[in-house]
């Protein structure tokens, strides 16, 4: 066996017996689910859904935590606030539309506390983030437009992050305001304190730096009208910041760009590192921008995953397709080095940044297809191209312009014209136009690190009506699937990783 593929057999073998996240703090993607940022891949109003989030903090000690609403264009910020979680806290909110031509809001009637308060009647998600009006409140600088749509609807649908900015010490004047009172009822216990001069106040003192993670959390999306039900599980980051990230409850801080863990790396130059695993073998890069390293733990080369579309059965099939760290690359109108790889294009009029991609479809009986143009009809000047930061992924069969997809009724619609009525999809993200592919990774073990693809998350989800029901029963079947994924890099030039 080759010193480097026995060395990093080594360091994967201890990771399995040590516990992949424990081995040192590294950015990974947790598959235990657990993590100091928590990212889920959808939510949506459109079609009078709404969609439901939880947090769960498993964990002894409370957590500050900042919890941001981003559209599905560009990622540009809806609604952001400051949530802090008691120990083995719980907090649940849902995002519903505001009217069938308005916008989005959140709601809660959770007693965990939150900076600001979320009244009764929840807050609203607002266009300044997109539209020219408004303005960073750390710098106090003007937030350009983005070429995008600038209209209310566009808070509709997109996804949401979590970051943990830090642990809360047991005994601190902040730990005692947000731990629920004891209570002999259910859900009676409430905080004593959770007004936002006491929160801001204690927060910058108490607040140490973080040294677990221990969040999880789930989405569901929920139609009651038509009963459907789409629950998934939030992606996990762990190993995101050895340090204190606390800021404001006005402040757009932090971001995905402020992962560190500054007592791992050994490149020079470099600030966080990425516990990967491709094909089998650990593989450690250190970054020198924070961003890089989350963007490294969700490259994919290929996305795999089923559709179901038979007319007999009322099927419909949508893909989500999201990209969580896009707009540190594209957006060139607030990140300097936009356009940047592993995306080649700046994001642009009317709202879009291509990205294009590979397309074969598999029935269940070998017989396959590969779409040559890719989606149809047509999106922005790219006919193969996912151009949002969130992509719903239709297979339908009527393509007009502007149709809604078939199961969540997004708008951020590339659709696939299906191969039959059944089988999968091999999504290449890498091939493509030729450019999506992570540089500058710096491995101890293997040298220069190139990771293929581009960050991706998402999920299949499906629908079914049996029109064969009882007279007046309703009877809607669904499911979500996490997409299936493969990964792989070049080593010190354009040698495969091993």
């Amino acid at each position: 066996m080759k010193r480097n593929s026995l060395t990093t057999a080594v360091v994967a073998g201890i990771a399995g017996v040590a516990g992949f996240a424990g081995l040192a703090n590294a950015v990974d993607l947790n598959p235990d689910g657990l993590g100091q940022v928590l990212i889920y891949p959808y939510y949506t109003v459109n079609k009078s859904q709404d969609s439901l989030f939880s947090v769960v903090n498993t964990t002894g000690i409370g957590k500050a935590v900042k919890v941001r609403f981003l559209e599905g264009y560009n990622s540009r910020e809806v609604l952001d606030f400051n949530l802090f979680l008691s120990p083995h806290d719980v907090w649940v909110a849902r995002v519903s539309q505001t009217a069938d031509d308005g916008g989005a809001a959140v709601f809660t009637d959770d007693k965990s506390c939150t900076s600001p308060t979320i009244p009764a009647g929840g807050v609203p998600f607002v266009t300044a983030g997109f539209d020219g009006t408004g303005q960073d409140p750390d710098s106090g600088i003007p937030i350009p437009a983005d070429d995008g749509p600038t209209d209310i609807t566009r808070t509709r649908e997109g996804y949401l992050e979590l970051i943990t900015m830090g642990d809360i010490p047991a005994g601190s004047p902040l730990a005692a305001d947000i731990t629920h009172s004891s209570s002999s009822t259910p859900n009676g216990g409430t905080p004593p304190d959770c007004s936002q001069s006491t929160l801001d106040a204690d927060a910058p003192v108490s607040v140490v730096a973080p040294t677990s993670g221990g969040l999880f959390g789930a989405g569901t999306i929920v139609n009651v009208g038509e009963g459907t039900f789409f629950g998934y599980n939030a992606d996990a980051i762990d190993g995101f910041t050895e340090i204190a990230l606390y800021h404001g409850t006005e402040s757009l801080q932090p971001s995905l760009q402020d992962a560190n863990n500054p007592s791992q790396v050994t490149a020079p130059g470099t600030i966080a590192r990425a516990f990967l695993f491709i094909n089998g073998q650990l593989v450690t890069a250190d970054y020198g921008f924070g961003v890089d390293a989350v963007s490294a733990v969700l490259m994919t080369d290929t996305l795999y995953n089923e559709y179901f579309v038979s007319a007999d059965f009322g099927a419909n099939t949508d893909w989500i397709v999201t990209f969580p760290t896009k707009r540190f690359y594209v957006d060139d109108t607030l990140y300097s080095r936009a356009p940047a790889l592993p995306f080649a294009e700046a994001f642009h009029a009317p709202g879009e940044s291509n990205v294009t991609v590979g397309i074969t479809l598999y029935d269940r009986e070998e017989g396959h297809t590969t779409r040559q143009g890719g989606f149809s009809p047509p999106v922005g000047t790219q006919p193969s191209s996912l151009p949002y930061e969130v992509n719903v992924i239709s297979f339908l069969t009527d393509t007009s312009a502007g149709a809604p997809s078939g199961v969540f009724g997004s708008l951020l619609r590339p659709n696939i014209n299906p191969y039959g009525v059944d089988g999968w999809v091999q999504l290449d993200l890498f091939s493509g136009d030729g450019t999506h592919y992570l540089p500058g990774g710096v491995s101890p073990v293997l040298g220069a690190v190139t990771l293929n693809g581009l960050p991706a998350t998402g999920y299949y989800g499906y629908n079914i009506i049996n029109v064969n029901a009882q007279p007046g029963s309703l009877a809607n079947y669904g499911g979500l699937f996490r997409h299936r994924a493969n990964r792989s890099c070049a080593a010190g030039g354009q040698a495969p990783c091993s």
